[in-house]
């Protein structure tokens, strides 16, 4: 893909980043292997993550509605509102109204499979989230997660194999640090 013009691989992570699931977390790895500038792949990255975000708030949660009745897809539709507003009501009993926001940036920000722009603001939806105070959690959530993804990118492109194992040596050792706290509330 090295061969490609500069352009389309550009376009690409654009493209890579706009698609559910995949999103910015898989958009920068790409561009890191395809030898991209980070100060340029890094921001249209994030526009492609965050275009679809708008649209997502306005009408995901309608179309859901929309087709719960629905004959053929009725079934999931209604399983997708169910889990959607079971985990609206999971995350405002946990986070209350005040951590709701940092609830849901950190929801975004911290690239786990299910998390990410497109389930958070579906989330923001169910929890009657405002539509700009959604956009900016979301948007800082992006933005950080584009940063983890950026740094653990590089030090794989730079450092290879070592840098695969010190980045799975600091993650494991957040999350045993994550657990130590937790136990000692």
């Amino acid at each position: 893909m090295m061969s490609l013009p500069i352009i389309v691989r550009y376009l690409i992570v654009f493209f890579v980043s706009m698609v559910p699931i995949v999103e910015l977390r898989g958009a920068i790895p790409i561009a890191e292997s395809l030898g991209l500038n980070i100060f340029l792949y890094y921001p249209i990255a994030i526009i492609g993550n965050m275009l679809p975000v708008p649209v997502i708030y306005l009408f995901a949660r309608k179309v859901l509605e929309w087709g719960k009745d629905k004959k053929i897809i009725g079934g999931f539709f209604t399983w997708c509102l169910k889990k959607g507003e079971h985990g609206g009501k999971k995350l405002r009993e946990k986070a209350g109204e005040q951590g709701t926001f940092l609830a849901l940036l950190l929801f975004v920000g911290i690239p786990i499979p299910g998390t990410g722009a497109w389930t958070g603001t579906l989330a923001a939806s169910f929890l009657n989230i405002g539509f700009k105070t959604s956009i900016k959690a979301v948007m800082l959530g992006v933005i950080l997660a584009g940063i983890i993804m950026s740094i653990g990118s590089k030090m794989v492109s730079t450092f290879g194999l070592l840098g695969l194992l010190i980045l799975v040596a600091v993650i494991l050792l957040i999350i045993i640090f994550g657990m130590f706290i937790k136990e000692k509330r």
